[in-house]
Parts: structure tokens; sequence; C-alpha cells
């Protein structure tokens, strides 16, 4: 009789597969494929660009858009059985180059990293061995999101199976373009510099600001009291 790990570890791997593209590589999670438009993304997940949140704007655009599967099926009162509780997609100058994946703890639930690690190889194949070194992911968000189980890609794109810090004890699986990667992540360094290089002008700013904001609602209420006051 097939147990509850062996059904879990199958029916992860046919959920993995019905969301993907047929010949689906490195390069894509599903139908989500690395170089992709704010506007492109938001349409296969329901959103809309509005709903992306801006991280920076300078020196370069970098977004994130969060979105969690619905966990009913559609046009259903079933319960999906999609393993993923929640994706974020991060841009550079529109352009998606990390799919950060977070997979649900009940759906998960009782499976081996070696259960995992199979069920995504459905998708991408075998591993790639550790001692290559060509797999590359930002080490800021691999340290963050938890501990590597396993890596696939090459010099330019990466998957990363990971034991999530972040999300309890389940798991994860990051997707990167090395390139937009290094960039979004300079970039984010310089716009760090930027801020706080300007953090005192903009303080001067907004203290003036509240001011003017100030002296223009005395100015409002002066009017309105003035025409009413009665000694």
């Amino acid at each position: 009789m097939m147990d509850a790990r062996t059904f879990a570890t199958g029916a992860l791997g046919i959920v993995l597969l019905t969301h993907g593209i047929e010949g689906q590589g490195v390069a894509q999670y599903r139908n989500f494929a690395l170089g992709s438009n704010v506007a492109a993304v938001a349409t296969l997940t329901g959103a809309t660009t509005s709903d992306a949140k801006t991280i920076h704007q300078r020196p370069a655009l970098l977004q994130d858009l969060e979105w969690r599967p619905s966990r009913w099926i559609s046009g259903s009162t079933a319960a999906s059985t999609d393993p993923v509780d929640q994706i974020v997609f991060s841009f550079y100058n529109d352009q998606l180059f990390r799919v950060v994946v977070a997979y649900a703890e009940d759906r998960t639930a009782g499976m081996t990293n070696a259960d995992m690690i199979e069920a995504i190889s459905t998708v991408y194949g075998a591993p790639a061995k550790r001692t290559l070194g060509a797999v590359r992911v930002s080490p800021r968000v691999e340290t963050e999101r938890g501990s590597a189980l396993a890596r696939w890609g090459d010099a330019r794109y990466a998957v990363v199976l990971y034991r999530s810090w972040a999300y309890g004890e389940g798991f994860g699986l990051i997707v990167t373009e090395s390139t937009l990667d290094d960039l979004a992540r300079k970039a984010a360094i310089e716009a760090t510099r930027l801020d706080e290089q300007d953090a005192p002008r903009l303080e001067i700013v907004r203290q003036k600001q509240e001011r003017d904001d100030r002296r223009a609602g005395l100015d409002k209420a002066r009017i309105a009291n003035k025409a009413v006051f009665r000694p």
C-alpha cells in the first residue's frame, strides 16, 4: 500500500509538472519566465501592476510583487492541492530576476529532504554536483531564506531548494538570473548610500513642508473663524 510520504512526493511532482511548461528549463518557475516584465507576471497571477511594491527608484527601479495562490480550486468548493503558499517576484528595471517560492508546511508535512529533491528534479532534471560551483544565487538571499539542500542550473540561471528558516520548518525554492541579480544587489547598495547621503536634506524639506502645511491650515481656520467670531 502506498504510504502517505510516497503519495505526498508523487502529488507534489504532479502539481509541479501540471503548472509547468513542457520542457521547462531553469530560466523559469512554472509559467513565470525570468526576464518577464511586471505586467506579464501580474497578468498570470491575476494581480495588477499597481500591486508591485517599489523598493528603490534609483539608481535602478527595484520592485517586488507578492502573490498567494488561492487555496481553492477555481469554480469549485474543493480545496486546492497546490503546495505553494507564497511567491515573491523581484524585478530590476521591469525585468524579473528572482522568484522566491515558499511551500505550505501542511502540504509538505512529513516529506524528507530527499523527497523534495526528487519532486523538484521531475521538473529541472538531476541536481548539479556541489563540486562544480557553477550554480550561483545571491548569498544574502539564500542565507535569509534557509539552508540550501540542492541546486540546479548553470552560471547564468540558478534554482536552489532550501529548508526554510523564514517560514518555520517548511521548504522553499529560489529561481534567479545571476546577471540581473548582481545588478539588483549593486543597485540596492547604491540606493541605500544615496538615501543616507540625502537624509539631512530630505529631513529639512520634510520639516519645511510640515510648517507650510500647518501655516496653511491656520490661515484657513483664521478666515473661517474670523467670519463668525462675535466677542
